[in-house]
C-alpha cells in the first residue's frame, strides 16, 4: 500500500472543499447545470458500401473497365464492388482472376454478380439456353469468389421501347398474346428451381430481384420467393428504385426478406426516370427490418460518375449507419 503524509491528505481535503465550494456557487448562480448531459445516439450498426460497376457504364457506349471501378471504389472509399457480368470484357480464368486479385489488393469485397436472363419465353429452348447461362454465370461467381447472382424474371417483351413510353409510370407489360402471367410465373419458378439446384452444389446465392418485367409486381415477387425459399441457395435483391411511384410501401415489404440491396441515385436527371428517394427513410425501413447485408450503389443520374458516386457513396453511408 502507498502511505500517504498528513500534509498530503491535508492539502486533498482543501482541494475537494475548494471545488464543492464552487459548484456550489455555480448551481446558486445558474452558470453550472446539474441536469444529466444530453446522450448523444450510439452507432448500432454500419452496413457495407459496394458501388455498381454499372453506375459508371449505364450499359450503353464503350465499357467502362471493372478494373478502373475497382481503382476508384479503393480510393473513394467503399467497401466492395458489385460486377456487372456485362461489363466483363470477357469470361477467362485469367481475366476472372485478376479481377479477384485486384479486389482483394485493394481490399474489396465483390459481393454480388449481376447477370440477365428471361424466363419470361414460350420457347422451351430459349428458356433452357437463358438457364444454361446461368448456370456458367455461378461458375464465374464461385471462381471470383463471389458469394451471390443477380436474378431476373425477364420480361414479356410486348413493349418494344419502354423508355419513350409511360412504361415506367405504370410498370404493366402485357403478356403475350395466348399466355397469362401465370403462365410467367410457373416459368420463372420452374426455371429458378433448376438453377437453385445448380447454385447449392456451388455454394452460390441467387437473389431474385424487383427489376421490372413480371417482378414489378409485388406480390407476383413475394409468390415466386415464398415457392423457391426452402433452397438455401433462394436470396432477394431489392432494389430501391425499381418501383412504379413512391418506393415506400414497396421497400417496407420487402425489406424483412432482403439478401443484398441496390441504392439506386439520380444525380443530373434519371437515365430512365427521375424518382425522389428519401435515403433517411428507406434507411430506418432497412434497420426496422434488421437488415445487416451489403448495400450496392446504382448510380443512374446523368452526372459524370465522378462526381456523382462519391456524393452518392456519401448519402449511402449516412442513410445505413443505424443508430439507438
Amino acid at each position: 500500500m502507498e502511505n500517504f503524509t498528513a500534509s498530503e491528505t491535508s492539502d486533498s481535503r482543501r482541494d475537494w472543499l475548494k471545488k464543492s465550494a464552487a459548484i456550489a456557487a455555480g448551481v446558486l448562480t445558474g452558470t453550472v447545470s446539474l441536469a444529466a448531459p444530453e446522450k448523444k445516439p450510439v452507432v448500432t450498426r454500419r452496413l457495407p458500401i459496394a458501388v455498381s460497376s454499372y453506375s459508371y457504364w449505364p450499359l450503353t457506349g464503350t465499357k467502362y473497365p471493372i478494373e478502373k471501378v475497382i481503382e476508384n471504389a479503393a480510393r473513394i472509399g467503399f467497401d466492395g464492388v458489385e460486377v456487372l457480368h456485362r461489363q466483363m470484357t470477357e469470361d477467362s480464368i485469367a481475366y476472372q482472376n485478376k479481377l479477384k486479385r485486384l479486389a482483394f489488393d485493394s481490399g474489396l469485397a465483390m459481393p454480388l454478380l449481376s447477370i440477365h436472363q428471361n424466363f419470361l419465353q414460350p420457347d422451351v429452348a430459349k428458356r433452357k439456353a437463358d438457364i444454361e447461362h446461368t448456370f456458367k454465370c455461378i461458375n464465374i461467381a464461385s471462381q471470383m469468389g463471389i458469394p451471390c447472382v443477380r436474378m431476373n424474371t425477364g420480361s414479356w417483351g410486348t413493349i418494344k421501347n419502354k423508355r419513350q413510353t409511360d412504361y415506367y409510370t405504370h410498370g404493366v407489360e402485357p403478356p403475350i398474346e395466348g399466355y397469362t402471367d401465370e403462365d410467367g410465373i410457373k416459368w420463372t419458378i420452374d426455371g429458378m428451381g433448376e438453377c437453385l439446384q445448380y447454385a447449392e452444389k456451388a455454394g452460390i446465392v441467387l437473389a431474385l430481384e424487383n427489376h421490372w418485367g413480371l417482378s414489378s409486381n409485388i406480390d407476383y415477387l413475394l409468390r415466386m420467393y415464398n415457392a423457391l425459399k426452402s433452397s438455401p441457395s433462394m436470396g432477394l435483391n431489392v432494389d430501391t428504385g425499381n418501383f412504379v411511384g413512391e418506393p415506400y410501401a414497396g421497400l417496407e415489404k420487402l425489406a424483412p426478406y432482403a439478401t443484398i440491396v441496390q441504392a439506386k441515385t439520380y444525380y443530373g436527371g434519371g437515365t430512365f426516370y427521375d424518382k425522389e428517394m428519401d435515403y433517411t427513410r428507406i434507411g430506418k425501413i432497412f434497420q426496422k427490418a434488421n437488415y445487416k447485408g451489403f448495400v450496392s450503389l446504382e448510380m443512374e443520374g446523368k452526372e459524370n460518375p465522378e462526381t456523382s458516386v462519391p456524393k452518392s457513396l456519401e448519402l449511402l453511408r449516412k442513410a445505413f449507419t443505424f443508430t439507438a
